[in-house]
């Protein structure tokens, strides 16, 4: 376990576990982090299976509260490739806790370093922010 200097959060070993066995053997579509203020650690939330997809991943974050993610999008390029890129979502909605939106905000940039191979990042304070669109669009 290591801890986050900016914020004082340790992060717990199964979020680099999850996110090598994501990024490695594509064992997961999505991870939901939560920090768990409490422990004040960062902890997986809730994995997604190979099965699931963005409207899955989308309905596990709450309407309500700050949570991180990664999401592995399969997609096709313009020349009819099959590739894939690993989305970073900070997901920090206008009705979360003020003191959990300072948290979270603090120690994003040491977490999202933590996990090698994030190719892009998006930060949403609405679904509207990280629609399924917006996402792809970032892939190019």
């Amino acid at each position: 376990m290591q801890a986050n200097s900016a914020s004082g959060l340790a992060v717990n070993d199964e979020c680099k576990f999850k996110f090598q066995e994501l990024k490695a053997r594509r064992g997961f579509r999505f991870i939901v982090f939560r920090i768990d203020e409490k422990a004040m650690e960062i902890k997986v939330e809730r994995l997604g299976e190979t099965s699931e997809g963005y409207d899955d991943f989308a309905a596990a974050l709450p309407a309500d509260e700050c949570r991180y993610a990664v999401y592995d999008l399969d997609f096709v390029t313009d020349e009819n490739c099959q590739k894939s890129k690993i989305f970073f979502f900070s997901w920090s909605p206008d009705t979360a806790r003020t003191r959990s939106k300072m948290l979270y905000a603090s120690s994003k940039d040491r977490f999202r370093r933590m996990l090698d191979g994030i190719q892009c990042e998006i930060q949403a304070t609405d679904p509207s922010e990280m629609s399924l669109d917006i996402v792809k669009a970032r892939t190019h």
